[in-house]
């Protein structure tokens, strides 16, 4: 009977094995009772970016930071006792145990843009640091480096290393970018090491996230997690198409929404850094705000940006633009809303000459002027200005709220601008704030806030609103 079924299990091993189960291409062999699976040569086609990425490495490097934090005043629970201040006399009393400050380290990524070591990262990844230092990849060295400038608007900076014939990266023109490109990041994510990861663009021009002031994001799937920032964003033959700045996310980890600067804006904003230690946007003078689908009829257009008022002496007002206008291009490249000419224009750097095509009357109009720079921009103190301790700001309305892509619902006052040296430079204020409450009271206009900051005497606790968040700051 055993012999009977051993039999037959021969059989139908046989069959099996005859009747192709198992992969013809594929012999098994055994050495030393191990199986080893033998791939075919020549019959099968490996997929890889390998030869486009590996020259990348060497131009996206890792940047490490410390910035000393202050921790400020505290009550000391030991402090004005007798006994503990008779016990630590001679160790600096009981503030011994107690540090003034702190050394904060934090970790990101850069992009070499020349030869001799200038790079790219985002300005939030080396803002306030003490200490910069930069590795570059198969490389033991580690480089000292050193702020040559940086733009908080746009979260770029631009720091130097001491180095030469570096790897620089190539830029492509990411007003070519499109929906469905494959791209890959390339950063040090978590203080891992250098990583690449791979998606496609998910949307271009994507502004009003509320994250810095001026905003024309590529948004990717392609996973980008903490330590991503400033590094790469390039398409599938290894060219910068953008610089990797933030994420959606409830936790801090990647989601499959990311957003990197693209590479036009950091060109325009990087060239003048390094020529001139600082970037000084152009100002058209203009006020401006969306077309809605009331609108439409009256233009025959649903993209654009309407003129609600012109400034007088601006690029605006030499050009001849006028209250109703609806700007449709800037040097031939598409106005799609308020928010897409405000970055336009934000990108360009002073005397750049433009030529605007607007629509007045349903006709269709052109005109070419040079810009001028916003720090000659003059303050509009018509009724709804106020300057306060060096800074000068303005009413919050619903047409600048959709201009600086915020929520309706926030309540507070604009920083239009922030004197050198004032007090509310030295406490931290930064143009494009939004103080939205002083002391106990919510700031609702100009005058709640001006009762609030000019009620009493000594310092006072502003609370501001800046890319998203809540800060406070003592002036």
């Amino acid at each position: 009977m055993k012999l009977k079924i051993n039999l037959m299990l021969v059989v139908l091993l046989s069959t099996i094995l005859n009747a192709g189960f198992f992969d013809k291409d594929v012999e098994f062999l055994t050495n030393e009772n191990q199986l080893e699976r033998k791939f075919p040569t020549n019959k099968e086609v490996v997929l890889s970016y390998n030869n486009v990425l590996k020259n990348l490495k060497t131009s996206v490097v890792n940047i490490s930071t410390k910035k000393r934090v202050k921790l400020g005043s505290y009550a000391n629970p030991f402090f004005g006792d007798p006994f503990f201040d008779n016990f630590f006399r001679g160790f600096d009393g009981p503030n011994l145990f107690f540090p003034k400050e702190r050394v904060q380290s934090s970790l990101g990524s850069g992009v070499i843009v020349t030869k001799d070591g200038y790079i790219i990262t985002n300005h939030h990844v080396i803002d306030g640091a003490d200490e910069i230092k930069v590795s570059i990849q198969e490389s033991k060295k580690e480089y000292d480096a050193k702020v040559i400038g940086s733009d908080p608007k746009s979260d770029l900076a631009v720091i130097k290393i001491d180095a030469k014939n570096l790897n620089a990266i190539k830029f492509y023109d990411s007003d070519k970018v499109k929906i469905g490109d494959i791209v890959f990041a390339l950063g040090n994510p978590f203080g891992v090491g250098q990583t690449i990861t791979q998606g496609m663009v998910s949307a271009t021009g994507r502004s009003s996230v509320g994250i810095v002031e001026y905003e024309d994001f590529i948004q990717t799937d392609a996973p980008i997690n903490p330590g991503n920032s400033g590094g790469a964003l390039v398409n599938s033959a290894g060219y910068l198409i953008g610089i990797n700045s933030a994420i959606v996310s409830k936790n801090g980890g990647n989601v499959g929404i990311g957003f990197a600067i693209p590479s036009n804006m950091v060109k325009n904003i990087t060239k003048a850094i390094i020529n001139d230690g600082e970037f000084t946007r152009a100002y058209l003078g203009v006020r401006i705000s969306d077309i809605s689908e009331d609108l439409i009829s009256f233009y025959g257009r649903k993209n654009g940006a309407i003129v609600t008022s012109v400034e007088s002496g601006t690029a605006a007002d030499k050009l001849g633009l006028k209250r109703g206008d609806l700007i449709v291009s800037v040097n031939d490249k598409e106005v799609k809303s308020s928010s897409s000419l405000r970055n336009i224009i934000g990108t360009m750097t002073p005397k750049t000459q433009v030529t605007i095509k607007y629509i007045r009357d349903k006709k269709l109009k052109e005109g070419t002027v040079r810009l001028k720079s916003i720090k000659d921009r003059t303050f509009n103190s018509t009724g709804y200005g106020y300057e306060y301790k060096g800074m000068k700001i303005e009413t919050l309305t619903s047409q600048l709220k959709r201009q600086l892509g915020i929520s309706q619902n926030i309540k507070g006052v604009y920083v239009n601008k922030v004197e050198d040296k004032s007090n509310s430079y030295e406490a931290g204020i930064l143009a494009g704030d939004i103080i939205i409450q002083v002391e106990n009271k919510e700031v609702k206009d100009i005058e709640s806030f001006k009762e609030m900051a000019l009620k009493g005497f000594g310092k006072k606790r502003f609370y501001i609103y800046r890319r998203g968040g809540i800060i406070v700051t003592v002036l």
